[in-house]
């Protein structure tokens, strides 16, 4: 059923370089919509490509914990969104920022193993703060709106 889905503005998903709101708004009909959801693909990459190089790449258990938990900070915001309404998605992305969080940590053993430059530590933790930072936010708006039921349709 094309079309259905979150239709609504949000306002306050928008932070500046020292995390205080912008006040734009913007339609969200697709997961691929949120910003949050972008920004947790892009930590998912570049973590990717990080883990592929020096001694980080013979670093197994590291390797394979840092991505499983990098990936699922963005699977968790697209398969709340796509739930059948607003407690779901506050919930999943829960867990999603639970991911970032396991995610950062993870980057300071990198760090401290010596697999990962002092320049990738800090925008790797730098990413993953602002993005926790934005699904807080997000969370609250969803808490504080007035939509509701299957899909998000308004009362």
């Amino acid at each position: 059923m094309a079309g259905v889905g979150l239709k609504f503005k949000v306002e306050c998903l928008r932070l500046d370089k020292n995390y205080r709101l912008i006040g734009s708004a913007m339609a969200i009909r697709k997961f691929e919509d949120l910003e949050i959801w972008r920004e947790a693909r892009t930590l998912s990459e570049i973590v990717f490509q990080l883990k592929r190089k020096g001694t980080f790449k013979n670093d197994f258990i590291l390797r394979n914990q840092i991505r499983g938990a990098s990936g699922p900070a963005m699977d968790n915001i697209a398969e709340g969104f796509e739930r059948n309404g607003k407690r779901d998605f506050s919930r999943f992305l829960s867990i999603a920022k639970g991911s970032c969080g396991e995610t950062r940590s993870q980057v300071y053993r990198a760090f401290g193993y010596n697999h990962i430059t002092q320049d990738d530590f800090e925008d790797l933790v730098r990413r993953c703060i602002r993005l926790s930072k934005k699904i807080s936010l997000l969370t609250g708006c969803l808490k504080n709106s007035n939509l509701s039921g299957p899909k998000y349709k308004q009362p």
